[in-house]
């Protein structure tokens, strides 16, 4: 029996008892963690494949140990321009074991939430109107957002993600944990997931501080976020 499921922002072939190599997740080694984006599962003749997902599959795992890969050398010219940099660039990266694969039927609170389906439109309807001031007001608090860019491994995606949580300034994300950071990348979208958010908070503490040179050489012993 095997399965195909997006972890992390990819799409692995697993089966039990195999080890696989993803970008880096926020769950403590020995730690159990569980993948519900199962896209396919076979077992034998028998093939299911969701609608993007199987409703009720799973995929458990367990977290081995957080490493980086191997090193990749990225190289940037331009000819006639005098224009040469060169960079190094190390993934980091979770070492995960397969531990079993589940694919239970239709979830029973299905029906119940078809029967209420109405009172949910009414609901939906009812909200509107909040749900359009939120974004009036996300709209606000983005245009007086911090640069959360300046943070070392937070591309222009997770800032968007950041502020979009409430997160739109150095000293909100100071105060905030790395678990917190990573839970509203990860709900964002799977493609954030695996951005390492362990030096962020102390990245923006600085940042609030103004304290850019030290902000400077911090960031100056860290890949991705990440402490060399």
């Amino acid at each position: 029996m095997y399965a195909i499921v997006e972890i992390a922002g990819q799409q692995f072939k697993v089966e039990k008892d195999q080890k696989v190599f993803v970008h880096r997740l926020a769950t403590e080694e020995g730690k159990q963690v569980s993948f519900d984006n199962v896209l396919l599962l076979a077992d034998g003749d028998k093939v299911t494949v969701g609608a993007p997902a199987i409703n009720g599959a799973q995929v458990g795992a367990k977290v081995l140990k957080h490493l980086k890969g191997d090193k990749v050398i990225v190289f940037k010219k331009k000819r006639r321009k005098g224009y040469r940099v060169k960079n190094g660039h190390r993934q980091s990266l979770t070492e995960i074991v397969i531990e079993s694969i589940v694919a239970s039927g239709a979830k029973p609170a299905a029906k119940a939430e078809k029967k209420a389906e109405p009172a949910k439109k009414a609901e939906s309807k009812a909200a509107a109107p909040k749900a359009e001031a939120k974004k009036a007001s996300s709209k606000k608090s983005a245009a007086k957002a911090d640069d959360l860019k300046k943070i070392e491994g937070a591309g222009p995606k997770a800032a968007e993600a950041l502020i979009n949580a409430g997160y739109e300034t150095f000293a909100k994300i100071a105060k905030a944990t790395p678990e917190e950071l990573s839970a509203v990348l990860t709900e964002a979208s799977s493609r954030l997931a695996h951005l390492v958010t362990d030096t962020w908070p102390k990245q923006a503490k600085l940042a609030a501080d103004g304290k850019w040179d030290e902000l400077k050489a911090l960031q100056e012993k860290l890949d991705g976020g990440i402490e060399k």
